[in-house]
């Protein structure tokens, strides 16, 4: 296995403050003012929350952190990594039931929320009443307090000196899943450290540049990319906020990259068509940059399938869309964007993993792969290869190159009666240059596929489609003459609503259709 020397939380965190000092770190918009937190900023805040957490014990605890992404969550959360406890982020619109369960399968011991949250913290306080502290950090002059009492010349300063153990459990990360049960992928500091430290082969961010970070900060992706990342390599990071908020936030940061899911990278473009469509003596850059802002160059997809022709038609407004893979359980990155990618890749496998294909099957070996599932070893052992490599649970294949290519998921394959394995993936990706199609789903119901549609209502509103049922249907019509037997749709059903999906943006596949 490739060996990696990497710093810890705490190096990065003096490092950062060392080079970039005053320069804004993170930019927050409340209302119409906007907010900058430095480096040294984030520095003092950070290991001041450290020094309290130890104040209660200085053993490892198991600490949640629950909330929208904010400057503030984003402090509480370098706090625990930088403590030696263990960092356990959950999903911000999850219940007060939800949040207890899972609290209690990582063994939580204490709480850290946002204002988001408090409308359940009450219940979930009655339900896990040993959590201690229990705390709103966006309550009016909590950090304030926390940094009066345990600054780095008080009484307390010497709580946060202490050496880092990269081996040890860091972090308990829940994966979303689109099926199953969830799971806590146990991440130590090395894997978190080791995966922001790939070597680039195309600029993507330097220092001095901005990002907006737009997806949920309790998923790894935004986590490792958006503050990790970022803080070491001196990018400014932008919160977005709420996902509504997205356009404006666009054009009042102006971002050089995002992250996103391919959702919202649709989204955005349907809105550059409306935009277009007003506007029609604009130029198509000058239509973007009212919808982009004048600066994104760059946009970041993952998570789930990319369609070519997306990208063509971003690139036609100036602006680089490229997909990156990976997996929690990987400790996030396996391959990133290149610009040299074929069509359909989903980029170039990092410099610090291995991957083969065996039985068509993805499979990683890097140093920073989980720990295991917390309290799961059956689970653990059945995510790895009796010579250790990682199963991804994809299906693919990886050219000379490093070029890694997704074809679809081994859990997702459809069994037919007659014994043909189908890859509904393989099919909706057929749809995937339909402008009429929005979001597409197959699975299989007594035997037959069927597919559940929610159609692109802007796009059918623009260009004067009055029945896109019917459109639709048709093009499956069409399409089913050319395939297969096992592959031929036999029912279509439309929503008017768009498909369920995880936290992270993607499809949920069974249970809620």
């Amino acid at each position: 296995m490739k060996e990696l020397h990497v710093p810890d939380l705490r190096e990065i965190l003096d490092s950062s403050a060392d080079k970039y000092g005053d320069r804004a770190f993170v930019k927050y918009a409340d209302g119409d003012v906007i907010y900058e937190k430095s480096y040294n900023r984030i520095r003092q805040d950070s290991l001041a929350v450290c020094r309290y957490i130890r104040s209660f014990s200085e053993k490892r605890r198991h600490i949640a952190v629950l909330g929208k992404t904010s400057y503030e969550y984003i402090v509480f959360a370098l706090g625990v990594l930088l403590s030696g406890s263990v960092l356990v982020p959950l999903a911000p619109d999850i219940s007060a039931e939800e949040a207890a369960m899972l609290a209690e399968g990582a063994d939580v011991d204490a709480f850290f929320y946002g204002k988001s949250f408090g409308d359940r913290a009450a219940e979930l306080k009655k339900l896990r009443p040993k959590l201690f502290p229990f705390i709103d950090y966006d309550e009016e002059g909590i950090l304030d307090l926390i940094n009066a009492k345990f600054s780095e010349d008080g009484p307390f300063a010497s709580l946060s000196e202490f050496e880092l153990d990269m081996s040890e459990c860091c972090a308990v990360i829940y994966t979303s899943g689109t099926t199953g049960s969830k799971k806590g992928v146990m991440l130590s500091m090395y894997s978190l450290i080791g995966n922001i430290s790939y070597t680039d082969r195309w600029e993507v961010l330097t220092e001095g540049r901005s990002t907006l970070a737009v997806l949920p900060m309790h998923h790894l992706y935004c986590l490792s990319g958006d503050v990790l990342r970022n803080l070491r390599d001196g990018v400014t990071l932008c919160i977005n906020g709420e996902i509504r908020d997205l356009q404006k936030n666009l054009l009042r940061f102006n971002p050089y990259v995002m992250r996103v899911v391919p959702l919202i990278a649709q989204s955005l473009l349907q809105r550059f068509r409306v935009v277009s469509a007003k506007n029609p003596e604009l130029s198509p850059r000058e239509a973007a940059e009212l919808v982009f802002g004048k600066n994104l160059k760059q946009i970041i997809s993952g998570a789930a399938y990319l369609n070519p022709e997306l990208v063509e038609q971003y690139d036609e407004l100036g602006i680089k869309l490229l997909q990156g893979y990976g997996m929690t359980e990987a400790g996030c990155r396996i391959a990133v964007p290149d610009t040299e990618a074929p069509v359909g890749s989903v980029g170039r496998v990092i410099n610090i993993c291995d991957v083969r294909v065996k039985n068509s099957e993805i499979q990683v070996h890097t140093p920073t792969a989980m720990l295991g599932y917390y309290k799961m070893p059956e689970k653990t052992d059945e995510m790895f290869t009796g010579d250790g490599w990682l199963k991804t649970g994809d299906i693919g294949e990886v050219t000379e190159e490093g070029f890694l290519f997704i074809t679809g998921r081994l859990k997702n394959l459809i069994i037919l009666s007659g014994g043909e394995n189908v890859s509904p993936e393989a099919i909706e990706k057929k749809f995937a240059d339909f402008p009429l199609i929005s979001e597409m789903v197959v699975s299989a119901e007594n035997d037959r596929l069927v597919a559940d549609v929610f159609p692109d209502y802007v796009y059918c509103k623009i260009h004067g489609v009055d029945d896109a049922e019917k459109a639709i249907k048709d093009k499956v019509n069409a399409l089913n003459l050319k395939a297969k037997p096992s592959h031929i749709i036999s029912g279509v059903r439309i929503h008017g609503e768009p498909l369920p999906k995880t936290a992270t943006g993607k499809i949920v596949r069974k249970n809620s259709l």
